[in-house]
């Protein structure tokens, strides 16, 4: 809903263009367990639906649980009469001053919500997997009103630096890779964002390459392009470029690009973090690895959409 409140501050200009990582505010959460009562369920359907609502919130409790070593997410509790688990999964929610626990919470409610809400028969929804794709955009809509930098997307958390970027190189590639032939591309690309997310960036760096690589090397597959028993990103580029995969004249209008493929992404793993560090401890920019990142989303979309229409061409 655009309230009046919230257009006025439109106007005025107060709003978020900077994302944070840290102290997400308590009204997202709440208005996170808005659309998990939505969604998901609530306490007022918890037994109107058998045990749906409360098998559904009794999963998450449970993966939870185990996931950081607790009995229950509230030890020193007394319970006379058992666990209620939709309650307690709120209360913790809401008590967690860890940001990276809160964002657990939010990633495995809204994967239950992305797969399992789209049974026709969860809560007799009418059209469930329009609701769950309802859910799941205004989640990525309260994120950005709060500045804070991450979206769910595919399943995952994964963090936002500039919107731009986001829309014009993360999501497309994604959505690219969400194919089977390009599975482990995707899983090493989403990895890479994972790690991201952590600031484990040396780990970051490294999934680009292989997200790089993997793309390149379904693509030689895919067409039987020889590229040797062991290539490197240098070999399946140049096995890329001389099969056209990239046409003659593009290649020459643009002369930096295979210079920017070469030297661009691997390098940058390659001296950072793909090899031993020595005496001094090499530490990796939280900016470099955004650019990385960004830079290797742009050059999978490049091989992709290259790759489909060289098939074309060829139908």
């Amino acid at each position: 809903m655009q309230l009046y409140s919230k257009r006025q501050k439109q106007l005025r200009g107060e709003v978020n263009d900077v994302y944070s990582y840290e102290n997400i505010p308590n009204k997202l959460l709440v208005q996170i367990i808005h659309i998990w009562d939505r969604t998901l369920g609530n306490q007022g359907n918890y037994e109107q639906y058998g045990s749906q609502v409360p098998g559904t919130y009794k999963s998450i409790y449970d993966i939870l649980c185990e996931e950081y070593g607790l009995f229950n997410l509230f030890p020193n509790i007394q319970r006379n009469n058992g666990i209620h688990y939709y309650r307690e999964l709120c209360n913790y929610f809401l008590s967690l001053d860890d940001d990276e626990k809160i964002i657990d919470i939010i990633e495995l409610t809204f994967s239950f919500i992305d797969v399992i809400t789209r049974e026709n028969t969860y809560l007799g929804k009418a059209d469930p997997s329009k609701e769950a794709d309802d859910a799941i955009s205004l989640l990525n809509l309260r994120f950005k009103e709060h500045g804070i930098g991450f979206q769910f997307i595919d399943g995952n958390i994964i963090k936002v630096d500039s919107e731009f970027l986001h829309v014009n190189a993360i999501k497309p590639v994604l959505k690219l890779l969400n194919d089977k032939n390009f599975s482990g591309a995707q899983d090493e690309f989403l990895n890479a964002y994972e790690h991201y997310r952590h600031s484990e960036n040396k780990e970051a760096l490294n999934n680009c390459l292989k997200a790089f690589e993997s793309t390149m090397k379904t693509i030689c597959d895919k067409h039987n392009w020889e590229y040797g028993k062991s290539p490197n990103a240098s070999h399946l580029i140049n096995t890329c470029f001389k099969n056209n995969l990239i046409p003659q004249f593009w290649q020459q209008q643009f002369t930096s690009l295979r210079s920017t493929l070469e030297s661009g992404i691997p390098p940058g793993r390659n001296k950072l973090s793909g090899h031993g560090q020595g005496e001094e401890i090499i530490k990796v920019p939280e900016h470099i690895v955004s650019y990385m990142l960004n830079m290797t989303a742009a050059a999978i979309i490049l091989l992709i959409n290259s790759e489909k229409d060289l098939f074309n061409n060829v139908k």
